[in-house]
């Protein structure tokens, strides 16, 4: 497979060229060490004609943990407690999880823990893989990868989404790189406020 198209949010390519070189080169390096074909789904031998072979969603973004594991990146995750104060919450978001609790308890509140986790991260670069739920491409780009930066756990992220042309090879619905790059385009420029790299990839 290979990155096909990129989308530079915030200078975030730019910061990984000039910053983190050779982490932006390995997951080059493991898109491009991933044959789609392996993941066509298997066609029945009662019916052989009944459709064409599409790739796997599940099986391919299995392939692509595993080899972000095998190189050493790993899950990241995120605990915070909420409550219903916004005005307290704002209060108690630059804290540690435990003194968030506690600040929200002595405010008479109930604190409920919550958590945000990131698929990949190595060296403070993150990485979202979504070739599934186009629901969730969304929430990548304008909740974890913003919270994850704002936390001050990662520098950017990247969001590895299928170009059309490979989403119309995959087995069910999944959003898409063209898709994903609407939604960017039509905020403000400063939105979201965090460095990202959008790409589309294809076999």
């Amino acid at each position: 497979m290979k990155i096909a198209a990129t989308y530079s949010h915030l200078n975030g390519h730019e910061w990984l060229l000039v910053h983190k070189e050779n982490t932006w080169r390995e997951v080059e390096a493991i898109v491009a060490g991933i044959p789609a074909v392996i993941h066509l789904a298997k066609v029945s031998n009662e019916n052989p004609n009944a459709r064409p072979l599409r790739i796997s969603p599940k099986e391919l973004s299995e392939t692509f943990k595993a080899v972000f594991s095998s190189c050493g990146w790993s899950e990241s995750r995120m605990n915070y407690w909420v409550t219903d104060d916004y005005r307290l919450m704002r209060r108690t978001i630059p804290l540690v999880p435990e003194m968030q609790k506690l600040e929200i308890e002595r405010a008479g509140k109930r604190p409920i823990q919550a958590s945000k986790r990131m698929d990949f991260v190595k060296n403070r670069v993150a990485v979202e893989i979504q070739i599934g739920n186009p629901g969730f491409i969304a929430h990548d780009l304008f909740v974890k990868h913003l919270a994850f930066y704002a936390n001050g756990g990662i520098d950017v992220g990247i969001e590895i989404l299928p170009m059309k042309s490979m989403q119309e090879c995959l087995k069910s619905g999944t959003g898409y790189y063209e898709a994903a790059l609407f939604d960017l385009a039509r905020q403000d420029r400063g939105v979201p406020a965090v460095p990202l790299v959008l790409a589309g990839i294809e076999p």
